[in-house]
């Protein structure tokens, strides 16, 4: 089988899973005990979040540990909302965004907040313009993802973090889970900041919210003793030090990688373009990692189903969003309901081949030739 959903999961790196169980093994003590194995965690806990803001271009009280990006996103999103509301509960996102945040955005229009989404424009970036009118002396937060996890299209996020400097009651938050460890990011004028290692080959289970100085959250987790005072729970000492390995190893071959597999993607689309069914969804804006395409005469599911029958692994749309819907990114850039139904998300990374990629243009062209015939 051919694996191309690495935009769902990569799998573990062997130094991250050595670093791991090294961690869980010598250090026994709760980060936060007071007696020499518990201070010993502290300072390896310390160690990791010092290693791991370095690298983000943070600081590291900034670093929240978190249980995924999902979480990262809720803290993020409902922690503002909860902490600021008095001074209005107007929020601003796109149509983009994965279900951690529109599911949370939803949550608060449950509660009485507003929220707008922005236009977007035909590359997929969103329309600065736009949030130039849509922004209010009542709007608390713009979140924007860097990189949408559909058509991976990374979006202007120091244009967006310049236009909100003229307004101080309000916050940026992204959600930086398809661009952390694959491309490189500024958070410069960037509020909150939420990812998780396991898409460059960290652990599944662990997350990372940056939450920039001076920034106030209020909990959605309450009671018990944390490494920092918005996300309770004791400290998991061998996640954090994973996803310290799974960020140094991402930083240390990260041009490598995106080189490798920039010529993967321009291999895949050179072929693409060869069929009048196929429709590549993803735009000059999207980082390679990603294409997404749509094939005329197919929906989403079964042009899956029946890739996967000839060994090769992609995903309809997000692996978190609703099964046999369209896909609200690609619609939002087509404006095209048949081809937000009929898209495949295939991703990749520096594992990934050239002769497993051209071997998947031919199986695609398999299935589509045998459903003309």
């Amino acid at each position: 089988m051919v694996y191309l959903d690495y935009a769902a999961n990569t799998p573990c790196d062997e130094q991250v899973l050595e670093s791991f169980v090294t961690a869980a093994r010598d250090y026994i003590g709760n980060p936060n005990s007071l007696h020499q194995p518990g201070v010993m965690a502290n300072q390896r806990m310390s160690k990791a979040s010092e290693t791991i803001s370095s690298l983000l271009g943070v600081k590291p009280n900034e670093i929240i540990y978190t249980s995924g990006a999902s979480e990262a996103n809720n803290l993020a999103i409902k922690g503002i909302a909860r902490q600021y509301r008095h001074s209005g509960k107007h929020i601003i996102s796109t149509a983009l965004e994965h279900s951690a945040v529109s599911g949370a955005l939803s949550y608060l229009v449950s509660l009485g907040y507003e929220v707008d989404l922005l236009d977007i424009n035909q590359d997929g970036t969103v329309d600065l313009d736009h949030l130039k009118e849509l922004l209010r002396n009542d709007t608390i937060l713009v979140s924007v993802g860097y990189v949408d996890s559909e058509l991976g299209v990374k979006q202007p996020i120091t244009e967006i973090a310049e236009i909100l400097k003229a307004y101080p009651n309000c916050h940026f938050h992204t959600d930086a889970t398809q661009a952390v460890g694959k491309i490189e990011v500024d958070f410069t004028g960037v509020d909150l900041v939420s990812f998780s290692p396991h898409k460059f080959f960290g652990l599944n289970g662990a997350g990372i919210l940056v939450r920039k100085e001076g920034v106030k959250l209020e909990p959605i987790i309450h009671g018990g003793a944390s490494t920092t005072e918005e996300r309770s729970g004791t400290p998991v000492l061998a996640m954090a030090v994973a996803t310290e390995k799974a960020l140094q190893l991402a930083y240390e071959n990260l041009e490598e990688r995106y080189n490798h597999v920039t010529e993967l993607n321009k291999a895949v689309r050179e072929e693409l373009k060869k069929f009048k069914e196929v429709r590549i969804n993803s735009t000059e804006e999207s980082i390679p990692y990603t294409v997404n395409l749509s094939v005329k005469g197919f929906k989403s599911e079964p042009l899956r189903a029946a890739l996967e029958e000839k060994g090769f692994l992609v995903s309809p749309k997000s692996a978190c969003s609703v099964p046999n819907t369209p896909s609200r990114a690609v619609l939002a850039v087509s404006r095209d309901r048949k081809a937000a139904l009929s898209c495949i998300r295939i991703s990749m990374s520096h594992l990934t081949t050239k002769e497993e990629i051209l071997a998947f243009v031919e199986a695609l062209k398999q299935v589509i030739t045998n459903t003309a015939n």
